[in-house]
């Protein structure tokens, strides 16, 4: 579709107060055995119950920080940082969770927060701890944007997705997702307008993964990116590693003052929040082209590759190694 200013809705209420720190969401809708550790970056209530937070981060800019982990019953998918900007007309949010039990936390927090409707949701990419809580705010009204590509893409993974992570989370936190795509694509740039406040989003080339893009709220210098961005946690590569490293450049030069990556600590400065992502890649690559050079096979190359980075990253064991063997197959052919 053509690049555009999107319009907004009639405003809703005026939101009579913003607080900084929203809290007191306790889980609904599961077992007590997948009580434990609620909903991400949560404290413990003096109930015993764990609550959903919403942290403002900087004026209108609120955000949720997931945990650093791999998505389990326990940790219910909330694993993925989130958040929600709002304007003087309406907010957006971006991402929506990896549950309905998370996304429908979500919105109440956003409901302490602001009055006002939520008429976009932003879907930075495909994988399902950002996109599983879609269908909570498609029922919230909200218009669903994403990436050129993301339409097809969920298409190629959501029968796989549904399937997978019903394994890997169990039944109850399944309960209702559905794969939901976006209704507004963005070909290259598209601005959002909440009402004297605009927010620009732009469409990547395959990076993370073919369907990446970025939101950026010039008001306060905010840039939410997604997983173009990983702090503390080891960036995982679905796309293409030298599409990655080529379009770094790009990414840093966006003038933004803090940044909310994919995954670690919101916020994050920019943009010294890109420095040990790119050294990784960096050093993955070099590694890689020497073992292929030498004439290494791939699954003793895998074995090397990037292991002077480990004791650098959370989560360095669980996806190094599918890195590697995607860094692998790319490079060959470079």
């Amino acid at each position: 579709m053509s690049d555009h200013v999107l319009k907004e809705r009639p405003p809703g209420p005026i939101d009579p107060l913003r607080r900084r720190l929203v809290g007191g969401f306790t889980c609904v809708g599961l077992s007590t055995a997948l009580l434990p550790c609620c909903l991400g970056h949560a404290v413990l209530a003096a109930t015993g119950q764990f609550r959903f937070d919403l942290k403002e981060i900087a004026d209108g800019v609120f955000a949720f920080q997931g945990v650093v982990d791999l998505e389990t019953p326990s940790n219910e998918g909330a694993i993925a940082n989130l958040a929600v900007v709002v304007g003087k007309d309406a907010a957006a949010v971006i991402d929506s969770g990896g549950s309905l039990v998370e996304a429908n936390a979500f919105i109440e927090a956003i409901g302490k927060v602001t009055a006002k409707p939520v008429r976009y949701l932003i879907n930075t990419h495909m994988h399902p701890d950002h996109i599983f809580g879609n269908a909570a705010f498609r029922d919230l009204g909200a218009t669903i944007v994403g990436h050129r590509n993301l339409p097809r893409a969920l298409e190629a993974r959501g029968a796989f997705y549904l399937k997978s992570y019903r394994e890997q989370i169990g039944e109850a936190l399944m309960q209702g997702i559905e794969i939901v795509p976006p209704t507004v694509l963005v070909r290259d740039r598209l601005e959002l307008d909440l009402g004297g406040r605009k927010l620009e989003l732009r469409a990547w080339e395959a990076a993370h993964t073919d369907n990446d893009l970025t939101a950026y709220d010039a008001t306060t210098r905010t840039l939410f990116a997604g997983d173009l961005v990983f702090v503390k946690h080891l960036p995982t590569l679905d796309g293409s590693l030298l599409g990655w490293l080529r379009q770094m450049d790009a990414l840093a030069a966006i003038g933004a003052e803090r940044v909310v990556p994919g995954h670690g600590p919101v916020p994050s400065a920019w943009p010294d929040a890109l420095d040990a992502e790119r050294h990784y890649f960096e050093i993955l690559a070099s590694d890689l082209r020497k073992a292929i050079a030498a004439g290494t096979p791939l699954a003793e190359a895998v074995k090397t590759a990037g292991r002077s980075e480990a004791g650098k990253w959370a989560l360095f064991d669980e996806y190094n190694g599918r890195n590697a063997t995607a860094a692998y197959a790319e490079l060959e052919w470079e």
